[in-house]
């Protein structure tokens, strides 16, 4: 990459960061109800993995913690942003909220507030784009809570049977909600258990970009040439709770969180472009107060300001005979 492309990805994962603690903010002002979770401290693997993917030509499906995953796939901050605040404008409307940011503009198929849910509907899309004959894959993000699903053993089978074009990031942060992956899962390393589907698989250090990128291009091009699926796990960790109603973590040490701190993300390629001399201190700060701006002048300014959905319309975009015109076209190239 050049200097311009290293620079932009710090920003993107800066600008996520600083988004999401927006986010935060206003959930505790009252503005935003309802469930958050926060995808803070994994920022690399979805700017990573998608940095590799084609831009609203590949289908992105997520599990609940989904924002990062849809602004990077190609949503509009401000309509994610509005979502979060459950404003008309918002990404479904309204009436999704913060689990359900949903956008086919961009291929991005939507985060799912049921655990393992994603799954066989990557599947799905990934047997669409082969009926289609087009050289569009799945990726579906998922986490190392989500593997225990009936549904993860399901989908692999049927993935590998079908040599299906679909890429399985997991994103390992080492708990479900408040339970460490040790007390829950026989085999911890998550890329082992797909072995017994024939699905080539591998690990990787989900904190640095550039082992993310570099990882994700050899998954992308393998099933992008037809060989079927892969599955990639990323070590990673939210440096929040679970959620909001999770503000202690109390479950975790204060010696393993700070551990993982030290391997912030944004900390550690900031770090490495500063030593390789694309960037300064105050090249950073400079960077950190263009994002503000934004942030508080497009993207909250835009949420706080628009119509919350009318009363009148709670049953619309219910039925299938009454569909959001946005989304008429996206869906019927996917499946047509």
């Amino acid at each position: 990459m050049n200097a311009a492309d290293q620079k932009r990805l710090l920003r993107e994962m800066t600008f996520f960061r600083r988004f999401e603690e927006r986010a935060f903010e206003a959930y505790m002002e009252h503005k935003i109800g309802g469930f958050l979770h926060l995808y803070i401290g994994q920022e690399a693997v979805a700017t990573g993995v998608l940095e590799m993917a084609r831009r609203g030509h590949d289908y992105v499906i997520t599990g609940y913690r989904d924002h990062v995953h849809a602004m990077k796939a190609g949503a509009p901050p401000r309509e994610v942003m509005a979502e979060l605040y459950g404003k008309e404008t918002g990404s479904s409307r309204g009436r999704g909220g913060s689990m359900h940011i949903f956008d086919p503009n961009a291929k991005f198929m939507g985060g799912y507030a049921l655990v393992g849910e994603p799954f066989p509907l990557a599947a799905g899309l990934a047997l669409a784009c082969k009926y289609k004959k087009t050289d569009q894959i799945a990726i579906c993000f998922l986490g190392d809570g989500a593997n225990n699903q009936g549904t993860f053993h399901e989908t692999m089978n049927m993935a590998s049977l079908w040599k299906l074009p679909v890429l399985f990031v997991c994103e390992n942060n080492l708990y479900a909600i408040g339970t460490r992956i040790d007390r829950s899962t026989a085999v911890t390393d998550q890329y082992k258990r797909v072995c017994g589907y024939n699905i080539p698989s591998s690990q990787h250090d989900g904190q640095d970009i550039e082992i993310v990128m570099d990882s994700a291009k050899k998954a992308v091009d393998h099933v992008r040439s037809g060989k079927g699926p892969y599955f990639i796990e990323y070590l990673t960790y939210r440096l929040r709770g679970h959620s909001m109603s999770d503000k202690t973590a109390a479950y975790r040490t204060k010696e393993e969180e700070q551990q993982w701190q030290r391997r912030d993300p944004l900390k550690v390629y900031a770090d490495k472009l500063k030593k390789a001399k694309v960037l300064t201190d105050d090249d950073i700060k400079e960077m950190e107060r263009e994002i503000h701006e934004e942030i508080e002048n497009e993207v909250i300014k835009f949420a706080e300001n628009s119509p919350a959905p009318r009363v009148e319309e709670l049953n619309k975009y219910v039925l299938d005979d009454n569909p959001d015109p946005r989304w008429i076209g996206p869906l019927q190239n996917t499946y047509q």
